[in-house]
């Protein structure tokens, strides 16, 4: 039966991890954006530090990343107090900061006295809430592995107790990808006295939909499968994921209920008047999983960034790390396999999210992977480009008010994004612009006879958020800017003619055409517009070739000069 995982869910291997093979059968060189990898990295591959100039990276986003994450620990109302990060490429670890305080709130207001702030380490351990859920994921993949779960399989099967009011046909899959119907929690800690009360009331829970009609992230599905990991296995939770996830990959400060002789490197969470806990440091800052002992499937782990980075190179490695598997190569494929292709905004694999701009910035793609957690935390792995994003902040120290830390995720990954490289298409030097928010970036050309129309060819690299476009524009014969409908094709270029460019994940140069409107005389720009919120790397425009079907009038390889930039930058990264 170890192999199951195949006929509980139909293995979908497609795009960047598909294949039967561990790595690329000629690896890409580090340090390149736009030659996404395929299948995983090898399995020797073990983190190490250096530079990011020794992969190929660029510092200097790396550096402007570093300085906006410090920045959010600053002034009257920071985001949030502190902030531990980390990013990897290709098997090293190319920058680690640590800024701002670990401790710094004596209670829900007041601050406490300079000399006892404890400030943020490197080595600094954090509640990362439901990153927890990513423990739990795996534990239950392990038990695929030894041939005891089939996703597909009804849950009721393995917990008999499950299987009522209305929840019989609920699968382990459904569990993992948060499409059981279940709601998204219930005060355990409040309205039950103990943990068998507490577990029984999410056994006895109806859901609040159907199951598998619509996507609702839930606590109470990944509290289930801790329980069904403790039923199979025989052991509690937190010994199961020690035996198999911690003490294999060596993460020693990885686990529930940090021992008292650590306390002095774990950063305090929230003040908590009900329950009335004081200020919550050492112990899980979840309600319901403080209530559960502090060991439950949806939160409870503790952990610091260099562990996460070893977990995330081991689902890198397809479930290898340092000679030690703790995954089956398919077992990692399928867990980075979307299986709510339903419900386009939620693309989940078995415990991981997959795809999720709002967070992973730059480094979103249909494989990137990773989770958030409710503390402030954010882990981001990105098979095609084999890199790591780790955001660790305690963003509800004292309270939960400090609002979304999304922008400081986002541009983290981002970050990391803009340091890979993506070569010009031809020659030596392209046009780029990574815009942040609500911005807008011109790159216009010189004044054209246009007594007949134009045709116009230019090279376009493309990774922008969902709601950002670039557009090639013309004017008309009264002087004002209209859009030119342009064809590309590539990998992941629409289909059709279309008055913008939008999309990401996809990597590749597009060649677009168009054909300009005859005017007497016909200016060209390329104009870039970001919306409100998602940026990813941003854009980059090469080749550009303008004729009026018999004569060249604007070759961009040759005459860069003739451009007039507004936000676009010529270079050759």
């Amino acid at each position: 039966m170890a192999g199951k995982v195949r006929t509980g869910v139909a293995l979908v291997a497609v795009g960047l991890l598909a294949g039967g093979t561990v790595t690329s059968a000629t690896p890409n060189p580090p340090g390149r954006f736009d030659r996404p990898e395929m299948g995983f990295a090898a399995p020797s591959t073990v983190l190490r530090d250096g530079p990011p100039a020794s992969v190929g990276l660029d510092p200097a986003p790396i550096r402007e990343a570093d300085t906006a994450i410090a920045e959010w620990t600053r002034g009257g109302s920071p985001l949030y107090p502190g902030a531990v990060t980390l990013l990897a490429h290709n098997g090293v670890i190319v920058d680690r900061t640590a800024v701002g305080h670990a401790v710094k709130y004596a209670d829900a207001q007041a601050e406490l006295p300079a000399d006892r702030q404890v400030p943020m380490r490197r080595d600094t351990i954090f509640d990362v809430a439901s990153m927890s859920k990513l423990f739990t994921s795996v534990a239950v993949m392990c038990l695929v592995d030894d041939g005891r779960v089939r996703v597909g399989e009804r849950v009721s099967v393995y917990l008999p107790e499950f299987g009522v009011n209305g929840k019989e046909s609920i699968t382990v899959q459904q569990l993992l990808t948060h499409t059981s119907g279940l709601e998204p929690t219930i005060p355990l800690w409040r309205d039950w006295p103990d943990r068998a009360s507490r577990i029984k009331a999410v056994m006895d829970r109806a859901p609040a939909t159907p199951p598998g009609v619509s996507f609702t992230y839930s606590d109470l599905n990944l509290i289930t499968l801790g329980v069904l990991v403790e039923r199979l296995s025989g052991k509690p939770l937190d010994n199961f994921v020690a035996e198999r996830i911690t003490a294999p990959l060596r993460l020693t400060d990885t686990g529930y209920n940090p021992p008292a002789t650590k306390l002095d490197r774990i950063a305090a969470t929230e003040f908590q008047a009900s329950p009335p806990r004081g200020m919550v440091r050492g112990q899980v800052h979840d309600e319901n999983a403080w209530a559960l002992g502090g060991v439950a499937g949806h939160a409870g782990v503790f952990s610091t960034a260099d562990d996460l980075a070893v977990l995330g190179q081991a689902i890198l490695n397809g479930g290898t790390y340092a000679g030690r598997r703790i995954l089956r190569q398919d077992t990692v494929r399928a867990m980075l396999t979307n299986y709510n292709t339903s419900f386009p905004e939620d693309a989940h694999g078995l415990g991981f999210e997959l795809d999720q701009p709002w967070y992973m910035g730059g480094l979103s793609g249909p494989h990137s992977a990773g989770h958030t957690g409710f503390t402030g935390t954010s882990l981001v792995l990105d098979p095609a480009s084999r890199s790591i994003a780790i955001l660790l902040t305690n963003r509800v120290h004292p309270g939960r008010d400090r609002g979304s830390i999304n922008a400081a995720r986002q541009e983290l990954a981002t970050g990391l994004s803009r340091a890979l490289a993506v070569r010009p298409s031809a020659g030596e030097r392209h046009w780029s612009t990574g815009l942040g928010d609500s911005a807008e970036a011109t790159l216009t050309g010189p004044a054209l006879p246009g007594t007949r129309a134009l045709r116009v060819g230019f090279d376009a690299f493309v990774d922008a958020g969902p709601g950002d476009e670039l557009r090639l524009e013309a004017t008309d014969r009264n002087g004002s800017w209209r859009s030119v409908l342009v064809r590309a094709t590539g990998p992941g270029a629409p289909v059709g003619e279309t008055s913008a460019l939008s999309g990401y994940g996809h990597r590749s140069w597009w060649r677009v055409n168009a054909i300009a409107p005859v005017s007497d005389k016909i200016t060209l720009r390329w104009r870039y517009l970001t919306d409100s919120r998602y940026t990813g790397r941003g854009v980059i425009v090469d080749r550009i070739l303008v004729t009026d079907g018999s004569r060249m009038l604007l070759n961009g390889e040759k005459e860069p000069h003739l451009m007039r930039p507004v936000g676009w930058e010529l270079g050759s990264h």
